[in-house]
């Protein structure tokens, strides 16, 4: 990724203007950092399109028009590659990684279900605005724990070249996912991205999800459920319509949600489907 030119249909400016950061004046630590929380502040993580069985973007052009030309929010094969692609244009050299996020202990199976990023600069960092924003700045690839609140967070070597990502909120289970630090396998990368729009076991086929960072303040929203995170708690809202649903799409996510009556109603159903009519 790093050195080669950005495709023809993406523009650095319009990016910038998207997630509200200026042109930076060098491509340094500190500045990677203001432009992961400038892109986790206005660019959410969500399945919208795979909800509503649509084929995944795979080219950078297709995803700069989602996310630049309509506003909208991806999830991590979309907004992590794009934002790859600002990194390698502003002087970053990015290397594209494979993630393998633990779902039920089945990371094994499931390999190449998450795109993250390698950056160099003093040491090798983790870069990742596309793991719904427990990761607000650049992270050591080295172990240790850090707090990025409301969440703490781990990072641990677990042998040859893998590693471990943990997120913990309060005294909760731990979620997250292993990665190795060199160069990702596109193919094994381009084919579970395809089975993840598609397959009936995906989590994004069966659950809508939207997820946006905003300084210590985390919103989900999953199916009808609106959770709001901060390190004070959690408070949760069950959405009652589509029209409820179509507002918290714009006014928390800045998001103008496709086909939401649709959307709405897959929502209601699986809701039904886990707990029930009522």
């Amino acid at each position: 990724m790093s050195g080669s030119p950005p495709p023809a249909g993406f523009d650095r400016e319009r990016y910038l203007r998207r997630i509200g950061a200026a042109t930076p004046a060098r491509a340094d630590l500190a500045t990677l950092g203001a432009l992961m929380r400038a892109h986790l502040h206005h660019v959410p993580f969500e399945n919208l399109d795979v909800q509503l069985g649509q084929d995944p973007l795979v080219t950078v052009d297709e995803i700069f028009d989602k996310v630049v030309g309509q506003r909208r929010g991806g999830w991590c094969y979309e907004v992590n590659t794009l934002f790859g692609v600002l990194l390698a244009d502003l002087g970053y050299a990015v290397t594209r990684l494979s993630g393998d996020v633990r779902r039920g202990g089945d990371a094994i199976e499931r390999r190449g279900n998450h795109l993250c990023l390698r950056v160099d600069l003093d040491r090798p960092y983790l870069v990742d605005v596309g793991f719904g924003g427990s990761i607000t700045a650049p992270v050591a690839i080295e172990p240790g724990t850090g707090v990025d609140g409301p969440y703490a967070i781990h990072l641990a070597h677990v042998g040859d070249d893998r590693w471990t990502f943990d997120e913990v909120v309060g005294e909760g289970a731990s979620f997250g996912f292993d990665f190795t630090t060199g160069a990702a396998d596109e193919g094994i990368l381009d084919a579970m991205r395809s089975a993840l729009a598609r397959e009936d076991w995906s989590p994004f086929v069966q659950n809508l999800v939207m997820q946006l960072r905003r300084g210590d303040t985390h919103w989900t929203l999953r199916g009808r459920v609106l959770t709001r995170l901060t390190p004070q708690g959690k408070t949760k809202r069950l959405l009652a319509s589509a029209d409820e649903m179509a507002a918290v799409g714009q006014d928390i996510f800045g998001v103008t949600m496709p086909e939401v009556e649709r959307l709405w109603r897959r929502a209601a159903d699986r809701h039904d489907q886990l707990f029930g009519v009522g």
